[in-house]
């Protein structure tokens, strides 16, 4: 069990640090922060009875970090409120051992090949199923005690959880999701055209494709001789989640190929269908469009911030992809975040500690609402333009798209397979993977053509998983 007075010192200081850093005018009593935290631990000691010292290192939690970037603060950054836990209250380290993005996984296997020293890799597509049935990572169950799976504190991550379960083990065990693909809209636009604001639907439970095709329509059909389209950016994984419907399922022992899925069928009818019309721009944008001959900016949410800067006046808000009319619930494509315990490291309960400090961070309330100060800091140029900001409503729309208890993080199995579903290749539909050329949304497709195509292809990849 952790030290509950010096897990209450490191909130608080934690929280204080957060919150200066958003506002050198938004100061807090610190004895309100200490309540705050010691409210929702029962029976807790007072953080004043803890002197501040950081608990001595210890060499049973010092991880080795194989990855593209450093989990350590670079420069004059601070450390992230989970490194602040696992250093300050378990004497845990992190050392770094840096690869490129594209020969991290090769490198991976050749340390794991050579028995070098390396314990913990990152979550992402690839680590599951191709990751896991390549034998490249190790089941967290024998450390969920230390990860204090039986106190509560995953509750509501038991559903991503078990998605990830693999012949009755555990290899991801997600402590948030994040950067929803979401479309950036103008209130200020959309009222001026007479049209409905896509939030206000949402939140009515009105928010789906015909919802959105209607207001494409109207926009266009508003000024029909204007250059004008509905939709910009990359929405064809966005589509095909909202279904709820997946190109490859897993049912924790097999991957199955659904492509001939009816549901799948219908959003790829939906993507082609707008393409069809000229709804969609092909210009390449990281940003909502300043001309505002678009309705919709399709994103991950990392855009946000900088479309604000680009549109300052705009009144600009964010809205998932519409949910299909047959789903049954809201289903996003997100992020899913967490980290891989490699494969014969004997740092299990470390890194199984680490995760357990990643998913405090994002559930104590204290440090959540420092977090939230922290994200609405205006970012500046020197010549005072802005650089990136969100408002408070962003900020709590965003929560709201990724709770669980509103929206069903969708995940393709498809996009953690091989080179041949998910490679990049030349950066042409022709060459890419069969993941991107399925939710291409640049231009209108035969589907049919195409399913015969790829099926079998999918078929031989899979496979490969069960050999």
């Amino acid at each position: 069990m952790f030290d509950t007075r010096r897990l209450l010192a490191a909130f608080t200081a934690a929280a204080a640090v957060l919150t200066a850093a958003s506002s050198c005018s938004s100061k807090k009593n610190s004895s309100n922060i200490i309540s705050a935290t010691e409210a929702q631990t029962t029976g807790a000691p007072t953080a004043a009875s803890y002197d501040g010292t950081p608990a001595e290192a210890d060499p049973g939690m010092e991880i080795t970090w194989l990855a593209d970037y450093d989990l350590n603060p670079q420069g004059g950054e601070q450390r992230s409120t989970a490194l602040a836990i696992f250093e300050d209250i378990y004497g845990g380290r992190i050392n770094w051992v840096g690869t490129s993005p594209d020969d991290k996984y090769n490198t991976l296997s050749s340390m794991i090949n050579a028995g070098e020293t390396v314990d913990m890799f990152p979550c992402e597509p690839k680590a599951f199923p191709n990751g896991v049935m390549t034998q490249q990572f190790d089941p967290l169950d024998p450390y969920f005690g230390d990860m204090g799976m039986d106190e509560g504190l995953w509750s509501d991550m038991s559903y991503l959880t078990d998605m990830f379960a693999c012949n009755g083990q555990h290899y991801i065990v997600p402590y948030s999701v994040s950067e929803p693909v979401v479309l950036t809209y103008s209130r200020k636009l959309m009222q001026s055209e007479g049209i409905d604001d896509p939030r206000k639907l949402w939140q009515e439970g009105k928010w789906d494709w015909n919802a959105m095709k209607a207001m494409i329509e109207k926009f266009r059909s508003n000024k029909p001789d204007a250059v004008r389209y509905g939709i910009n950016g990359w929405f064809g994984q966005a589509a095909l989640a909202s279904t709820g419907h997946t190109v490859v399922s897993f049912d924790g022992s097999t991957l199955k190929n659904n492509i001939a899925d009816a549901e799948i069928a219908k959003a790829e009818g939906l993507i082609n269908d707008m393409c069809a019309k000229g709804w969609v721009s092909t210009v390449w944008r990281d940003t909502f469009p300043a001309d505002f001959n678009t309705l919709f900016y399709a994103s991950g949410s990392w855009s946000l911030g900088i479309s604000n800067a680009a549109n300052p006046e705009g009144d600009l808000m964010i809205v998932p992809f519409p949910k299909s009319p047959d789903a049954d619930n809201n289903y996003i494509t997100c992020n899913i975040d967490s980290r891989m315990l490699v494969k014969n490291s004997q740092k299990g309960k470390a890194v199984a500690t680490y995760l357990k400090c990643e998913r405090l961070a994002v559930t104590e309330e204290t440090y959540k609402k420092a977090a939230r100060e922290q994200a609405l800091v205006q970012q500046k140029n020197a010549s005072g333009s802005f650089r990136s900001f969100i408002t408070e409503e962003q900020y709590d729309a965003l929560q709201e798209y990724t709770d669980l208890a509103k929206a069903v993080p969708v995940f393709d199995f498809g996009n953690g397979m091989t080179e041949a579903m998910t490679g990049y290749g030349h950066y042409t539909s022709d060459t890419r993977g069969i993941m991107y050329r399925i939710t291409d949304s640049q231009q209108s497709r035969d589907w049919e053509e195409l399913k015969k195509a790829f099926s079998p292809v999918i078929d031989e990849e899979i496979a490969k998983y069960s050999k």
